[in-house]
């Protein structure tokens, strides 16, 4: 599985993984937020074994049931939106990706 380059490059975090959870690709962004844990050597690992147990068993159900999750998070002075989404190929269910993307604290919400 390799990124397109529009994607590699993308200030966004985006981490691909197949269906049991092993890590396909992560793009340049990806390395750099995950580079304590080991950056692009994640590539090949599981991310159940890269979670605590209550997230393990939510990340589990969500390969399972292919379900979408989403929510922000604060550390260190950065918010980021998370979201975690069922990818398909041909209408094949092919795993998930994970897109971190830094937010500002107050964000405009449009109305449309």
């Amino acid at each position: 599985m390799h990124m397109e380059d529009w994607v590699r490059d993308a200030n966004v975090a985006v981490t691909i993984c197949d269906p049991e959870g092993i890590i396909l690709d992560m793009n340049e962004k990806s390395c750099q937020v995950f580079a304590k844990d080991g950056g692009k050597l994640l590539i090949g690992a599981n991310l159940l074994e890269c979670h605590p147990k209550g997230a393990r068993k939510k990340l589990a159900a969500m390969l399972k049931d292919q379900t979408v999750n989403c929510y922000t998070t604060e550390k260190n002075g950065v918010k980021k939106l998370v979201y975690q989404t069922p990818w398909y190929r041909d209408g094949q269910y092919m795993g998930f990706v994970e897109m971190l993307i830094e937010i500002p604290f107050e964000i405009p919400n449009y109305l449309r």
